[in-house]
Order: structure tokens, then C-alpha cells, then sequence
């Protein structure tokens, strides 16, 4: 396959960082989009509308269509919901939900245009099952899987193939924010009994992006979670 132009979302760090690297090795484009992006990224704000517009508009100029887009950015605090005020609810949905459906709206018509695309949404498995003090990160999630099978419907006949990953607890500066205490329980919960790395999840979004290999993928959700959920 030809190299193609993939943009990550929060691929400067986590799972994204993983993601932006497993691409590279398979010799594509990759433009790292993070609010902290680091050396040769993009700077985006995902839940702004103007910055999302900025940075796309950028990797177009400087990549040309986007082929595979990445959506891993994400923001995961915790607190119990009769405590939780609204403005950390209304930063969660921006980040983690408003977020997604912003940068998609930025690839689907250069992607139906050319008749090839894939979009990969990195949700969470708290969207399928919710989560202890994580109320708001679990509607986010949940509401990524929704909207994925929505576009999912609205593009497929276009070759622009959309899902999802929804991995379990991960390695990552993410849940390093989580407490110890969350962290103990959920680990024991797993049957592996283990969180996984970002390595690990990598090759899911590879896998869904690729050709022939995820050609027969549309609307699904994968989940490498170490078993905390089984669909």
C-alpha cells in the first residue's frame, strides 16, 4: 500500500502516541495533533471549533487529504456525579465527545470525494459498562460509540469505513490521574489482572485502517480490555 496521510488526535502521549508511531512504521504520513504537541506536531484544542479548523487546514496544506483519521485525544478526571460540578461534566463531553465529531467533520467530505477513508474513535469500555466516579468520561464514551455507528451509516457506501476502539484501564499519563484506590479495585476485576500498554492497543487501530484487513469493518467496536468487557 502506498503511504498514506493519518492524522492523531492526542498523539503526543498514551495511546495515541502509540497509534502515531504504529503508522509510522507501517510508512505512512503521520501529523501528530495534541494541545501540547511536542516537536513537529500540531497544536489543536479539539473541543474548539476555530482551532480544529486552523490545525486540519494546516495538514492539508502541508500533507494533502487526510486518509486515516485517529481520534484518541481525551480528557479523564473523576469524581463522584452528586459532587461533580457542571463545568468539569461540560470539559469532559467538549474533550472526549464534542471533540470527535469536530475533527470528523473535518476528513468525511475530502474522504467521500476520493472515495477512501478510515476514521478510528478511541472510546473506552466505561462507555459500554460506566464507571465508579466516572460519570461524565462514561456519557462521553458511550457517546462516541453512538456516534460512530451514526456516521458509520452515513459514509460507508463511500468506502469511508468508520469504528471504534474501547480499550480497558491503560499504562498511560491518563489514568495516572486516576486514584490509587480506583486503580487497585478495577485491577482486580480484570481476568488478566493487569492493565494493558499502549503497545498493546496500537495494533487495533492498524488493523481497522488497513487494506484488505479492515475492509469488512463498519460501525464495530473493538475492545482491548483485558477482559472487563465481553460483548
Amino acid at each position: 500500500m502506498t503511504a498514506r496521510t493519518v492524522v492523531v488526535t492526542g498523539g503526543a502521549s498514551g495511546i495515541g502516541r502509540a497509534i502515531a508511531a504504529a503508522f509510522r512504521a507501517e510508512g505512512d504520513r503521520v501529523a501528530v495533533l495534541d494541545r501540547t504537541p511536542g516537536p513537529g506536531g500540531i497544536a489543536v484544542d479539539v473541543s474548539d471549533e476555530d482551532s480544529v479548523r486552523a490545525a486540519f487546514s494546516l495538514v492539508r496544506k502541508e500533507l494533502g487529504t487526510v486518509d486515516v483519521l485517529v481520534n484518541s485525544a481525551g480528557l479523564l478526571t473523576e469524581s463522584p456525579v452528586e459532587d461533580m460540578d457542571l463545568a468539569l461534566w461540560n470539559e469532559t463531553i467538549a474533550v472526549d465527545l464534542t471533540g470527535v465529531f469536530l475533527c470528523c467533520r473535518e476528513v468525511l467530505k475530502p474522504m467521500r470525494a476520493q472515495r477512501w477513508g478510515r476514521v478510528v474513535n478511541v472510546s473506552s469500555q466505561l462507555g459500554l459498562k460506566g464507571g465508579t466516579g466516572l460519570g461524565h468520561y462514561s456519557a462521553a464514551k458511550a457517546g462516541v460509540l453512538g456516534f460512530t455507528k451514526a456516521v458509520a451509516l452515513e459514509v460507508a457506501a463511500d468506502n469511508v469505513l468508520v469504528n471504534a476502539i474501547a480499550p480497558g484501564p491503560i499504562e498511560t499519563p491518563l489514568v495516572d490521574g486516576i486514584s490509587e484506590a480506583w486503580k487497585v479495585a478495577k485491577r482486580a476485576e480484570l481476568p488478566l489482572g493487569r492493565f494493558g500498554t499502549p503497545e498493546e492497543v496500537a495494533p487495533a487501530a492498524v488493523l481497522l485502517a488497513s487494506d484488505p484487513g479492515g475492509n469488512l469493518f463498519v460501525g464495530q467496536t473493538l475492545g482491548p480490555n483485558s477482559g472487563d468487557v465481553m460483548p
